[in-house]
Formats: structure tokens, C-alpha cells, sequence
């Protein structure tokens, strides 16, 4: 009989901590967006920010904007950002993404640390001119959104190897392939991957603001 109780009481108690344990994951994921430290984008939580040493960031790069001017992970720093990757002549998915990256723009325009950053994957037809023009004509606020422009090589190596832009890479490992990926990154002000989104899905975009209000608290807290 005391046997039993013990059996009964500890099958009590380890019901009661997966229980106590499911809670708590579920309060950490709706206060605290996840980590995407690999290409298979699958979200993982820390609890601790030593976790976090060494886990993926973004790698360091230097492209130049629709003015020409040079943009680094400084001009980020401690910056919420949106990434994505497009080119000026696209006739399919690219206005779509221009459109809803404009979203984001209108409902941050007065808060600067909330930015936005778009790499073209046709570097070789996307001048400074070319992508000064397309920004006159989408109405995109310099101050809050750069489109960059840079080597081939290293645009197609940070939208791969970065932000795990690259769906088609991931199964093919053709670095041959040319880029062309709706996906939107969210990334916070340290560099990590906090969120993709299809950046043509009006809901998907929705989602994507209510994740940069909760990544907006996280980084309140990191910072006091």
C-alpha cells in the first residue's frame, strides 16, 4: 500500500510540473518573441541571455543606400528592423512587398527605432540612380527605410547565409539559383532573427506589427 501511495504521489507530482511547465512556456511565448537561429526557421526561447552566446546573428555587411550613402549593422544597432530582398523591375511579387513594407513605414514613421531595409537581388541593373528613382516614386522616407545595393556575392551570401532568405538554396545548395523570396525578416536590435513573415499577405503584415510591439517591450526592458 505505501508502495503505491509513493507510485500515485509521484506520478501526481511530475503530471503537475509538465502542467506548471506548459504554462510557462505558454506566458514566455505570448511575452517574448522566439529566436530563428538556423534555416529551418524553427522558433526557439531562451530564458537566459547567456543562452544566446554565440547563437546565429546577422553577419556583418556594408552596402550603399538610394543616396549613396554607406550602410552598415551600425546604422541597426539597437534598432528594430524589417529586412527584405526585391528588385526594381519586378513585376510580380516585388510591388506587393513595396506596398506592405510601406504599411510598416506609415504606422513607424514618428518612431525611430523601428526601421526598415531592402537589398536588391539585381545589383547589377540596380544603380544608386534606379534605386533613388523607385524610392521617389513608392514615397519612401529615407530617413526610416534604405534600399541598398552592393556585389552580387554579398548581397546573395547575406540574404542565404543571414537571414535565411533563400528557401530554394536551402534545398538545393545552388548558389547559381537567382533570389526571389517574399519573405520578410524581422530582426531585433541585436542582430538576431525574431520573426518572418509573407511579406504579401496583408495578414501576415498585421502579424508582423503586433510582434514589433511586443519585440518594442523586450528591448524597453534590455535597455533599463
Amino acid at each position: 500500500m505505501r508502495n503505491l501511495l509513493v507510485i500515485c504521489f509521484l506520478i501526481l507530482s511530475s503530471s503537475c510540473q509538465q502542467e506548471v511547465n506548459k504554462k510557462s512556456n505558454s506566458v514566455l511565448s505570448k511575452n517574448k518573441l522566439p529566436y530563428f537561429i538556423s534555416s529551418d526557421f524553427t522558433p526557439r526561447w531562451f530564458n537566459d541571455s547567456n543562452e544566446l552566446n554565440n547563437k546565429h546573428k546577422i553577419p556583418s555587411f556594408s552596402f550603399l543606400n538610394q543616396n549613396g550613402d554607406t550602410i552598415t549593422n551600425e546604422t541597426y544597432r539597437n534598432k528594430i528592423y524589417v529586412a527584405d530582398f526585391f528588385f526594381t523591375s519586378c513585376p510580380g511579387i516585388c510591388p506587393k512587398l513595396t506596398k506592405n513594407m510601406s504599411v510598416i513605414q506609415d504606422k513607424y514613421k514618428d518612431d525611430a527605432n523601428v526601421l526598415l531595409l531592402s537589398h536588391t537581388v539585381m545589383p547589377w541593373t540596380d544603380s544608386i540612380p534606379v534605386l533613388k528613382t523607385y524610392a521617389k516614386r513608392n514615397h519612401i522616407d529615407e530617413v526610416k527605410w534604405n534600399l541598398v545595393t552592393g556585389a552580387k556575392e554579398k548581397i546573395y551570401s547575406i540574404a542565404r547565409d543571414g537571414y535565411f532568405a533563400d528557401e530554394d538554396f536551402v534545398k538545393t545548395k545552388d548558389d547559381s539559383q537567382f533570389i526571389h523570396t517574399e519573405n520578410f525578416i524581422l530582426v531585433d536590435g541585436q542582430g538576431f532573427i525574431r520573426g518572418v513573415y509573407n511579406g504579401t499577405i496583408p495578414l501576415d503584415i498585421k502579424r508582423l506589427i503586433r510582434h514589433i510591439e511586443i519585440l518594442k517591450r523586450e528591448e524597453i526592458i534590455i535597455h533599463q
